[in-house]
């Protein structure tokens, strides 16, 4: 009689702890606390590399959205892309907020957004769709 195997996927690997002193994540806070939201640290720095590579390579506002989507579903990270409070000259108006999160890196932290931006300056065009969907270019 042939018994069923199961095998376990191995566990997904977790982002190595930065240096001593160099971030405030809360790692290794989030590591020891029962029934806490992991999902963060599955960014290893080779995928964070990706992920900036791929923020810097937008198509368009609904490739924006989606990836906003995906960091949402996949890692738990929330994105707001707005324009900002006063006027909007450069890709430096445009806010991009990223909602605090335990295990999130403070480089991280820094370097999703500029890639954004990056992403905004190489398709200017996205940035007037994202303008335009806050009615700030609507034609009165």
């Amino acid at each position: 009689m042939m018994e069923a195997m199961t095998t376990l996927a191995p566990p997904a690997p977790l982002r190595s702890p930065c240096p001593p002193g160099a971030c405030d994540c809360g790692r290794d806070a989030l590591l020891e606390t029962p029934g806490t939201d992991l999902r963060i640290l599955r960014l290893t720095r080779e995928q964070e590399k990706i992920l900036l590579a791929r923020l810097e390579q937008l198509k368009d506002l609904a490739d924006l959205r989606h990836l906003q989507q995906r960091m949402h579903e996949q890692l738990g990270l929330r994105v707001e892309i707005s324009p900002g409070f006063h006027e909007v000259r450069s890709m430096l108006g445009i806010e991009i907020q990223i909602e605090a999160l335990p295990g999130l890196c403070r480089k991280t932290r820094k370097s999703i957004p500029a890639a954004i931006r990056r992403g905004l300056n190489n398709r200017p065009e996205i940035a007037f769709e994202l303008l335009n969907a806050h009615d700030l270019l609507r034609d009165t």
